[in-house]
């Protein structure tokens, strides 16, 4: 029965353990990328981009529009049967279309769709740019629990020592080697172990948690790094000049490569506000035609005469003959159509001579932003060039720093090694023997902390130079 438990509950553990989906560095930084909303964000700007262009695309086509109406009137008017003024209700349709094109717009749309091209330009730098800090960031965030596993794993060696100092210790003072008042500082020690421990273990599950948020995954309990022995990486970035990896920066990183073209997008502008100032032409071309529902008279074909008048002299009667007409429905649609259009066409020249100073204030207001957009990116380049400087020299100093925690380390645990012998003699107390395993413990964790300090300012400088973050 106790082996079928045992076994039971081993598959247990096993299907637990099975569905903690473990990630990598490369798999967080891809999915950071495909769920990252600001990023999302920043493609919906690209695409609004693309459709600026098609706008500026468009400028270039002909403007083709129709028009219709159909108007009931109601009121006096006269009826053609009875030719009485009665209030009555007619009806017509007019229908129409018209085409223009611009032939000259002072260089408007070739200057839009080229400050369209540049500005979709822009925002694809952008997308990238985001798309390395929030990298970077993951990196980061990566790293962070990667050194709290390690230094969780300390703290447990430190707390199986403990223990095994504990026992031990019970050992010698059962064979009357050391006496009971030895005890209490190893039972002291211990209980800061465990304390210690419990605070790595709940570092360490921050930190996911911390991963688990960036990368939007709610599911905080099946969600893990995969275990990797991440040693000291060696890297030839340090032999490098910081002028060196600054001026290889400027060739391929994404916010240099924005704020450079932000400069070119203020200077379509200024050539843009200048097009205002200069004459327009365009043609055009326009058609119309009507149609009417109302009853109309039709000549018959005979001829009606009438006396108009008569001869003093003979006293004859004077005839005028008239055709005789009759009321009709209104003509066909087609019929109508076709002999009530008209059309029109022309050119059209505007010639902007005074509009309250508005084209060239707005001149000025452009001028004004290149030179904001100029500045920005001088900044930048200062930016990136002072940033470069600090992640050389902090990386430099962290290696050296990790080389100064490993001997540091090294010395450390041979004095404890020692220490535990004389210890286990009785010549060394329990008080000294708990302090200098304290400085033994100090130098691992310092070890651990220095080890992910200087692989992330590392991983930093390798960024800049254009390496990929990889471990």
């Amino acid at each position: 029965m106790r082996i079928l438990l045992s076994l039971f509950f081993s598959l247990y553990t096993l299907i637990l353990t099975a569905q903690v989906k473990k990630y990598t560095l490369e798999e967080c930084v891809l999915l950071a990328l495909e769920k990252n909303i600001s990023i999302k964000q920043s493609e919906l700007d690209l695409e609004g981009a693309e459709i600026d262009k098609a706008d500026a695309i468009g400028n270039f086509l002909p403007r083709i529009n129709a028009q219709s109406q159909h108007i009931w009137n109601n009121g006096l008017s006269q009826n053609i049967t009875n030719g009485l003024i009665e209030n009555l209700t007619t009806q017509f349709s007019s229908f129409g279309g018209n085409l223009g094109i611009t032939l000259f717009g002072g260089k408007q749309n070739s200057n839009q769709l080229a400050r369209a091209n540049l500005n979709l330009i822009a925002r694809q730098y952008q997308l990238d740019d985001m798309k390395d800090d929030i990298s970077l960031f993951v990196a980061n965030t990566y790293l962070q629990v990667m050194f709290n596993k390690e230094f969780e794993q300390v703290q447990r060696y430190q707390l199986e020592l403990a223990n095994q100092e504990l026992e031990q210790t019970k050992v010698r003072i059962e064979a009357g080697v050391q006496t009971q008042a030895d005890i209490y500082e190893i039972e002291a020690n211990v209980a800061a172990q465990e304390q210690a421990l419990l605070q790595a273990e709940n570092s360490t599950r921050l930190s996911l948690i911390s991963l688990a948020q960036t990368l939007l995954i709610t599911d905080y309990e099946n969600f893990d790094i995969a275990e990797v022995n991440y040693d000291i990486p060696l890297s030839q970035i340090l032999l490098e000049q910081p002028k060196k990896i600054f001026e290889k920066a400027l060739t391929f990183r994404n916010d240099i490569k924005l704020a450079a073209t932000n400069v070119e997008i203020a200077k379509k502008d200024i050539d843009l506000a200048k097009g205002a100032l200069l004459p327009t032409l365009s043609a055009f071309y326009n058609y119309n035609t009507r149609i009417s529902y109302s009853d109309r008279f039709v000549e018959t074909g005979n001829v009606i005469e009438t006396p108009i008048g008569v001869v003093k002299e003979s006293g004859a009667i004077v005839l005028s003959q008239f055709p005789e007409r009759e009321i009709a429905g209104p003509l066909s649609f087609a019929d109508q159509f076709k002999q009530n259009d008209g059309m029109s066409y022309g050119l059209s020249l505007n010639i902007p001579i005074f509009n309250g100073l508005s084209a060239k204030n707005n001149i000025k207001r452009r001028r004004l932003n290149l030179k904001r957009s100029e500045t920005f990116f001088e900044q930048n380049k200062l930016d990136l060039e002072n940033t470069i400087n600090q992640a050389y020299t902090s990386a430099t100093a962290a290696f050296k720093f990790y080389e100064a925690s490993e001997k540091t380390l090294k010395a450390r645990e041979q004095a404890y090694m020692m220490a535990e012998q004389q210890f286990e003699l009785g010549v060394l107390n329990s008080y000294d023997f708990i302090q200098i395993k304290q400085r033994f413990e100090i130098a691992a964790s310092d070890r651990v902390r220095a080890k992910y300090d200087y692989i992330f300012k590392l991983k930093i400088l390798e960024f800049y130079f254009g390496q990929e973050i990889t471990l």
